[in-house]
């Protein structure tokens, strides 16, 4: 009871502070502040908006409003000049939100020859894949392995994190990068966890080498001191408790890479059920959006089997493209308008109704794939042949 209130509130609360921010840096007076454009994804829209979001919990997850709105900031509640309007950009469809479509009017995949497959990679991906021509759109629950939680020293991007990580395949040592840190490998004792990119990276390298088999179990009879039975069964040590400051081995636990596959399954299975219905093989370019986009390596990403095999240079990460195309909608009102008629143009594939989903996550699941060949990254793949379980999964 009164739950929505509060979260509508918490939202408000936060973006005051941000506007209140903003304003001291342009040394501005709330009332010069005229124009608003707010994006979000489709949950926080509604909170935003003082929405209840019960139904996107409901098949088939329909939003109370998914078109664009023009709303007056003392409606509210921001501390901005009240008669200010505040343009909400409209919901793609279900989870592939406001945000989105911030991301689609910036990049402009609508106006592009090519086919071009958009990945916002967060607890929610969202993806598009499409041209000129057609544009289809899913969503997939990864959860927040990426992000750090879920794992055993997981932590966000802060400093003290593990940010990039390198394994020598003949010593087995790692080389790593710390936020914040004064030497590459964080000697200094500042070491508290590993943010979603060092994940990433540690896991795809330790399959690499060999640390890791292609179902992602720890291989046997691997020599290092640093691979090693902990509490939680077979571990790899990224850090020593000398080289941190919690006092603690810091590694990656069979359970952690568990997380990692789930999630980069569910990633690759949706991008490769678009490519499915689009009648392709692999798009001619991927564009990594959001901040944990930005920061993924992408050739570790395709060896984990988070993305479609593509030339590693067509694949780009372009950072903040949902506040990108808040800016644009911010200053361009003809931009606005061409969002409705994207938006209206997207087609939605939903994935749980899939008939194959169960089937090709499991294949999904191993490094990069039980069956496919990723042929671009296919020299870093160690003996890479179809697993045997794959029949299992395959339609007769």
């Amino acid at each position: 009871e009164g739950g929505l209130e509060t979260l509508h509130r918490a939202v408000m609360d936060a973006l005051n502070t941000l506007l209140k921010r903003a304003r001291r840096e342009r040394r501005l007076k709330p009332g010069d502040i005229y124009e608003l454009v707010i994006v979000g994804n489709s949950v926080m829209h509604h909170l935003a908006l003082n929405l209840p979001p019960k139904h996107l919990g409901l098949a088939p997850y329909p939003p109370t409003i998914q078109r664009s709105l023009d709303i007056k900031a003392r409606e509210l509640g921001l501390e901005v000049n009240q008669g200010a309007n505040v343009h909400i950009l409209p919901i793609v469809a279900s989870f592939v939100g406001a945000d989105n479509m911030g991301v689609l009017i910036a990049e402009e995949p609508y106006n592009q020859d090519e086919m071009w497959l958009i990945i916002d990679v967060g607890t929610n991906a969202e993806l598009v894949l499409g041209n000129r021509q057609r544009l289809l759109c899913t969503s997939t629950p990864t959860g927040p392995a990426f992000e750090g939680a879920h794992v055993e020293y997981g932590m966000r991007a802060a400093p003290g994190a593990i940010e990039r990580v390198d394994i020598d395949a003949a010593t087995l040592e790692p080389r790593l990068r710390v936020i914040g840190g004064d030497s590459e490998n964080g000697a200094d004792g500042r070491i508290k966890g590993i943010c979603g990119s060092a994940i990433i990276d540690a896991i795809a390298e330790m399959f690499r080498v060999g640390i890791l088999d292609g179902r992602g179990r720890f291989a046997k009879g691997v020599q290092s001191p640093r691979v090693r039975q902990g509490a939680l069964g077979a571990e790899y040590v990224l850090a020593w408790a000398h080289e941190t400051s919690i006092g603690r081995d810091i590694p990656i636990t069979q359970h952690d890479v568990r997380q990692i596959q789930l999630a980069k399954a569910a990633l690759y299975v949706a991008a490769r059920i678009l490519l499915r219905e689009m009648g392709l093989e692999r798009p001619d370019k991927i564009l990594l959006a959001g901040g944990f986009g930005t920061y993924i390596d992408k050739t570790k990403a395709m060896l984990l089997g988070m993305i479609p095999d593509c030339p590693l240079e067509n694949v780009y990460a372009v950072g903040n493209s949902a506040g990108d195309g808040a800016r644009i909608a911010l200053l361009n009102k003809d931009k606005r308008r061409e969002a409705m008629q994207v938006a209206r143009s997207v087609q939605r594939i939903e994935l749980p109704v899939d008939p194959d989903f169960q089937n090709e996550l499991m294949l999904a699941l191993n490094f990069p794939h039980m069956i496919d060949p990723f042929p671009h990254i296919a020299h870093l793949i160690p003996q890479h042949t179809a697993d045997p379980m794959a029949n299992h999964f395959l339609k007769k």
